[in-house]
């Protein structure tokens, strides 16, 4: 007889009720901020707009749109070799298989056979050199989808590929000078910066009373997205092409259809409701797929839907850059960085896509929140035969920044010294000591006021005391515990990507449409959007609708990334609202006298000359009086500056800033471990909706600890097949993952700079905030052998390479 179930044990386990707990308390709050303001809409913690529909399963992505009759389904032919040159395809034998309509190849295109954002060097569909194995060669479109994937599984039957061997790592790529972007080269020389640069840092190095020489390896990250990448295209009249995709930036994924089908931009229509997840890898990389659909259903006149399984979207796609560094510094005895050189070599994959802007902005994180007099920084794109690497969170900032603080806890084990002090006293000044290596004067300095709150709200010293005791007397499993900031520049590094446009319409039943340039994808961008425009109109947020991103709606967007979508949209959505309210603002004063400067708008309710309307009465009579009820918006950020051959400038607004505290437990004998505490303070200015962002925090975290620690790619080194493209070889972190104790705080204080609201921006920064996590590992291999030997620990920081660490530091111990 089976034993009876404790109802006990189906319980939430108390930390997680706790969380429970704050979730709520962060709606509580927010509603009595709402109460106590004035009706205002903004700094609310409020649910994301579709969470209903999420929850009940409703909300629609493209897979979800009702399928129109006669639609057709396609699946990619893939290369099985991962170089070499493409000789003979006979797809006649495909094409006389049953339920095969047709089989596209690249000579089907009508226009250019090309999907590269910056460099147009990255083809459709195979045109001849076979360039990394997974390579979209041809395109089958069935009467299902089934059909189509099992005759696209035939593809090593009918092609003929003269095949070579492979670069596979950006090492073997560098050492053969084999690069998809020219190398980049960006110095600074306090002590002489009109002399030879290169030369001061050299001298620096040398002068300095320490030296340290290594190397470091970090991995990439595959953004795996829960939705795949997707397009479904349907032909219009004239000529035109309707593309449903799931795409980060419908605007260049209408300017990719438009040129593949030679038509203007004005006949292809880009939508996107929403997209399950992007991470970055649905800003340029899904453009392949829209256009191979919308070729397909131009050329058989047809809506031919394209939807790639997990297999294939790991294969044909790019992920994280995975980076390779050399470097050498100077210190002084209290491990202040007196010189520093540093090669970083990123695998750029095939080819250019947007490693160049990726390099570009690793070179600029490499400070991270440190002054570093002496500079010299060097970046490598290197061309392998593997997947177009592309962007993700962070977009080369965390590659960058990841380097200084290796560095950085090497001098601090190298002295003795806690690695916090030695972090501190390299922190960037306030009012000297402020200037980037780029030539950025650092304004919004918080830093230090920052890591101290959380130095004192973490317990950090009493814990790392702890910790030397625990580990004193435990010889197996070791402990460690590290705090690392972080510094964050927001705006594309490409000064004219900083600009939105957004329509707000007010219907005359007082409700209210808003249409902007930004994608969601679970962000919670359409969110905050529309509680910017509430705010506005002064009218609840339940009266305000978000609609899909639409490139017949707002035309030349940018892409929703750089973590600029609510700053850029927000601004262009809240200057669309504005231009309206005062509108309404002259119609009231005109019918019930006063001045329109004195109409307030608050709580669905309009004040004016000592009477109270509802804001439905006054749209109503607005329309009366012909007054214009919808208006556009538009917003470009001010004091941007960038030199691409100096790489100098000011290529960012402003800076966020974010430090985190983590505390793992590490078995010595196995390599396992596990994170115990995180306790995280990030600065998100003057939060939009503090509950979104602690969300956006908490997931940022986790996800970057998954790249650090548990998410690694290999690719076979003779085939250069990549051999982790399922959950099943894949890791990415889960729920059991995250820590037992888990304390998120947003850092109290406005934006300096004029940003929608004085809110921050927060989709990437944080995902610097799980450097704790591997430094933390660090600091348990290091308690391993008694903290005398440097951690050989490389990212992802798996539990071989943990092992590999623990016992390269017992033996030199």
């Amino acid at each position: 007889m089976n034993k009876p179930i404790d109802i006990a044990l189906l319980q939430p386990v108390e930390p997680f009720a706790d969380y429970q707990a704050n979730i709520a308390a962060r709606i509580d709050r927010g509603a009595e901020a709402k109460a106590q303001d004035g009706g205002a809409r903004v700094g609310i913690s409020r649910p994301h707009e579709s969470a209903a529909l999420h929850v009940a399963g409703e909300a629609t992505y493209i897979d979800d749109i009702p399928e129109l009759r006669g639609t057709l389904h396609c699946a990619l032919g893939l290369s099985p070799v991962a170089n070499g040159v493409l000789k003979g395809m006979d797809l006649d034998v495909l094409r006389a298989l049953p339920g095969v309509v047709a089989v596209l190849s690249a000579e089907d295109i009508p226009g250019s056979n090309d999907c590269g954002s910056i460099v147009h060097d990255d083809p459709i569909l195979c045109s001849g050199e076979i360039r990394y194995l997974g390579q979209p060669v041809f395109a089958v479109i069935a009467q299902t989808r089934e059909v189509a994937r099992r005759v696209a599984a035939r593809a090593k039957d009918v092609l003929t590929i003269e095949a070579a061997p492979p670069v596979l790592t950006p090492q073997d790529a560098h050492a053969k000078g084999q690069y998809v972007m020219p190398p980049m080269h960006l110095l600074r020389s306090a002590s002489d910066p009109d002399g030879d640069e290169q030369a001061a840092v050299r001298a620096a190095i040398a002068a300095a009373p320490h030296r340290l020489k290594d190397t470091l390896e970090v991995g990439g990250q595959e953004q795996f997205y829960l939705e795949g990448q997707i397009s479904y295209a349907i032909p219009k009249e004239g000529g035109g092409m309707h593309v449903h995709c799931s795409t980060q930036h419908p605007t260049e994924m209408q300017h990719l259809v438009s040129h593949a089908l030679h038509l203007n931009a004005n006949e292809v229509h880009v939508e996107c409701r929403r997209m399950g997840g992007g991470f970055g890898g649905k800003e340029s990389q899904s453009g392949l797929f829209a256009c191979v659909a919308a070729v397909a259903a131009a050329k058989l006149k047809r809506p031919v839907k394209l939807r790639l399984d997990r297999d294939d979207d790991f294969l044909i796609t790019g992920r994280r850059h995975c980076f390779w560094y050399e470097y050498e510094v100077g210190y002084d005895d209290e491990g202040r960085l007196l010189g520093a050189e540093i090669t970083m070599v990123s695998r750029a994959g095939h080819s250019a896509d947007l490693s160049g802007p990726v390099m570009t902005r690793a070179l600029c994180h490499f400070d991270n929140a440190y002054w570093l007099p002496e500079v010299s920084m060097h970046g490598y794109s290197g061309k392998t035969n593997t997947q177009s690497n592309t962007a993700f969170r962070g977009f080369g900032g965390p590659q960058g920044a990841i380097a200084v603080e290796n560095i950085l806890d090497t001098v601090a084990r190298r002295l003795g010294r806690d690695p916090l002090e030695v972090r501190r006293i390299n922190f960037y000044g306030k009012d000297e000591r402020n200037v980037t290596p780029y030539a950025q004067v650092v304004t919004d300095n918080i830093v230090h006021e920052l890591v101290g709150e959380l130095e004192a709200s973490s317990d950090y010293r009493a814990r790392r005391d702890a910790i030397a005791a625990h580990n004193a007397r435990s010889p197996v499993l070791k402990r460690g515990i590290a705090l690392a900031p972080l510094k964050f520049g927001i705006s594309f590094n490409v000064p004219h990507f900083n600009q939105a446009g957004a329509l707000v319409h007010v219907y005359n039943d007082g409700s209210v449409l808003v249409n902007h340039g930004g994608t969601e994808m679970g962000q919670g961008l359409n969110t905050k959007v529309a509680q910017v425009v509430a705010h506005e109109l002064g009218v609840s947020f339940e009266c305000v609708r978000a609609t899909a991103t639409d490139t017949t709606k707002v035309a030349n967007t940018s892409a929703t990334a750089a973590s600029t979508g609510a700053d850029l949209n927000g601004k262009a959505a809240q200057d669309a609202a504005r231009r309206i309210r005062e509108r309404l603002a002259a119609c009231a004063a005109a019918r019930h006298g006063g001045e329109a400067a004195d109409v307030r708008f608050a709580n669905d309710k309009v004040e004016v000359a000592g009477r109270t309307l509802s804001f439905a009465t006054l749209v109503g009579e607005a329309y009366l009086d012909r007054v214009q009820l919808w208006s556009d918006g538009f917003y470009s950020t001010p004091g941007l500056s960038w030199d691409r051959d100096t790489l100098k400038g000011r290529p960012f607004y402003y800076y966020a800033y974010g430090a985190a505290v983590s505390e793992v437990v590490v078995d010595t004998l196995t390599g396992e471990w596990k994170l115990l505490r995180a306790d995280i303070l990030h600065d998100a200015g003057k939060s939009l909706n503090p509950a979104i962002d602690i969300g956006q925090v908490e997931g940022a975290f986790i996800q970057g600890m998954g790249w650090l620690t548990t998410e690694e790619l290999v690719w076979h080194p003779q085939s250069g097949k990549l051999t982790t493209h399922a959950p099943s070889t894949y890791k990415i972190p889960t729920a059991n993952d995250c820590p037992p104790v888990f304390n998120v705080k947003l850092f109290e204080g406005p934006n300096f700079e004029d940003s929608i609201h004085r809110s921050k921006a927060v989709g990437e920064p944080p995902l610097l905030l799980p450097f704790s996590v591997f430094f933390a590992i660090r600091d348990a291999v290091s308690a391993a052998g008694g903290h005398r030997v440097d951690p050989p620990l490389r990212a992802p920081a798996t539990s071989e390479a943990i092992l590999h660490a623990i016992t390269a530091v017992q033996a030199g111990a």
